[in-house]
């Protein structure tokens, strides 16, 4: 019994390989058939067809070389409205956002009890200055009999003492007088700087004092307007050495994303010293401003323009390729290779690079399909037709034929068969 079961076993065993033996002869035809097994093993392995690759010349451009930075737009001047005298906010002549000039009066406080007390300045003025006129007329008539030796002279000496001290006592009325219509004209509050004003921060009734954080309105000057970044400090000898020249150093603002100009304007200075900590050093950058884009407290992209190139090789950004060597390029050569070459770049202003060495103006680089080829690989053009389609479809359409006369033939010999058994 157990010898009938081993020999099941050892029959079953060789059917299941002889199937395995099966299907591995049949996956190899089919393979063999689909790679075309009528063709030489050689031309089977064959390197993978060229890359169809763009193209574009190294040419001479201009290329201004620039320096950019994310910076904070500040204005010029910003001051803080407050009354230089305590009292109840009488009136509130402007209107926030607006655009005020300097000496613009913006609000008032109740003028009433400056008022009073310039008038009680000015009668105080008014009876020392009889008193004095009294004195001076005294003393002209004590001198009179003096002369006529009516008078000892000790009683002129104390007259005129007398006309000394009210001579004082006026002039310190005139200064309260003075310091009166001073304040007088604090309670009418004017505009310290022209700008903008912005919210404004105390409302009609409020009692102001001269202590008051907040102030009534804050004042901007936003045109002109600067622009405060931060550069590095190697990039700095670089700025200073053009400004020693005499340049103007073209400024440009754009918005956040780096898409929209929103001013023009120059760089304007260095801050004295540097920031040891991030190794920068701040600078100023003015616009006019005049189209108001610019606000304080604004982020923007800082571009700065700090000399140009003039005729440099450039090539499109595209065509700069990284390795471990370094940067490089791929030329295309007069036999349509492709060529590594490597190269020392310059400054970019993000659509095309400068080249200093390595590849010369009037070189026709690859721009796209790099990634497809090595050094030496043959190379098509866009609209340029694969080496060996024709042949490919002619080999098919001889197959084709050969198919036809086979089946001609087919065809002949049942039409000759039904003719001999025909009666």
């Amino acid at each position: 019994m157990a010898q009938e079961t081993e020999s099941k076993w050892l029959s079953r065993s060789r059917r299941n390989a002889l199937l395995v033996l099966l299907g591995l002869v049949v996956a190899a035809l089919a393979i063999w058939l689909f790679t075309g097994g009528d063709e030489p093993a050689r031309e089977r392995g064959r390197g993978r067809p060229p890359a169809t690759v763009g193209t574009a010349k190294a040419a001479l451009t201009d290329m201004p070389v620039t320096l950019s930075q994310i910076g904070t737009v500040q204005p010029v001047v910003q001051a803080t409205v407050r009354t230089q005298l305590a009292g109840v906010l009488f009136s509130i002549d402007f209107q926030e956002g607006q655009t005020v000039t300097k000496g613009q009066r913006l609000a008032q406080i109740d003028p009433r009890p400056y008022q009073l007390a310039l008038s009680e300045a000015e009668g105080n003025l008014a009876r020392d200055q009889a008193q004095l006129n009294a004195a001076r007329v005294d003393l002209q008539r004590y001198e009179t009999l003096l002369k006529q030796d009516s008078i000892a002279a000790q009683q002129v000496d104390t007259q005129a003492a007398t006309v000394k001290q009210l001579e004082g006592t006026a002039e310190a009325n005139k200064a309260l007088v003075g310091n009166a219509r001073l304040n007088l004209s604090y309670t009418a509050i004017t505009a310290p700087v022209s700008g903008k004003v912005g919210l404004r921060q105390a409302d009609i009734g409020n009692y102001l004092t001269p202590g008051d954080a907040n102030g009534i309105v804050v004042i901007t000057q936003t045109s002109p307007i600067d622009v405060s970044l931060a550069l590095p400090q190697d990039k700095v000898p670089a700025v200073q050495a053009r400004l020693r020249e005499g340049a103007e150093l073209p400024v440009t603002a754009s918005d956040q994303y780096a898409d929209k100009v929103l001013a023009r304007g120059l760089f304007l200075t260095f801050d004295n010293v540097s920031d040891a900590a991030t190794g920068t050093v701040k600078a100023k950058a003015r616009f006019a401003n005049a189209e108001g884009n610019l606000f304080p407290n604004q982020f923007v992209n800082v571009t700065i323009v700090v000399d140009t190139l003039k005729q440099a090789v450039t090539v499109p950004v595209t065509a700069i390729r990284h390795g471990a060597q370094g940067d490089f390029v791929f030329v295309l050569t007069p036999e349509q290779t492709a060529k590594l070459q490597l190269v020392k770049l310059g400054p970019s202003d993000g659509t095309r690079t400068v080249v200093a060495s390595g590849v010369k103006a009037g070189d026709t680089v690859i721009t796209e399909g790099a990634d497809r080829i090595d050094d030496g690989a043959s190379v098509n053009l866009p609209g340029q037709r694969a080496p060996g389609g024709e042949g490919a479809r002619g080999q098919r359409g001889e197959g084709e034929g050969q198919r036809g006369e086979r089946g001609q033939r087919g065809d002949g010999e049942q039409r000759q068969n039904r003719d001999r058994q025909a009666p």
